[in-house]
């Protein structure tokens, strides 16, 4: 090994991988439905090299932490957002009627299998309030009114709600 090899690997040694406990620990905390976590620590360490390896690397934890950041709020821009509009009476027949092939009308079948799936592991009320925003496109002020509560309880549940299927969605055995 040559002393430019043997000095990075020292550095990373005794410089980057004590922070890899921490760094995970943050990102689970931060980003809680970041798919892979390892990965992510994975390539912020790669990145961290790669930089040295360019010029010298002042403080290799507040680099680490950015550079992990940074690639956290990468994947949670592409993370699919799953919208929840209402079906009315006034929702056109073909939004309901799919006229595309049999793996599409199967894929159509699983996505509305999951979804309904998440909104089942949601909490009684929360559901409740879920499921009168979304299927029956009641307003918040509507469902406050029905359900005899505050217009912020609606709002703090239907959060709740969303907040809960995006973590139902980004669980591992969804993919």
């Amino acid at each position: 090994m040559d002393t430019h090899a043997h000095e990075t690997s020292r550095w990373f040694v005794t410089e980057v991988q004590p922070h890899r406990p921490a760094l995970r620990a943050w990102l689970l905390a931060r980003f809680p439905t970041l798919p892979d976590v390892d990965d992510l620590v994975q390539e912020s360490m790669t990145r961290l090299i790669r930089a040295r390896e360019n010029g010298p690397v002042g403080s290799a934890r507040a680099l680490l932490f950015t550079t992990a950041r940074n690639l956290a709020l990468d994947a949670v821009r592409r993370q699919r957002v799953v919208r929840f509009e209402p079906i009315t009476e006034e929702t056109p027949p073909s939004v309901l009627m799919d006229g595309g092939d049999v793996v599409a009308a199967v894929s159509k079948q699983q996505e509305l299998e999951l979804l309904t799936m998440a909104i089942q592991a949601l909490p009684e009320r929360c559901r409740q309030i879920f499921t009168l925003r979304t299927a029956y496109g009641l307003t918040q002020k509507e469902i406050a009114a029905q359900l005899g509560v505050s217009l912020s309880t609606i709002e703090k549940q239907m959060a709740q709600g969303i907040q809960l299927c995006a973590e139902f969605f980004a669980r591992p055995h969804l993919r």
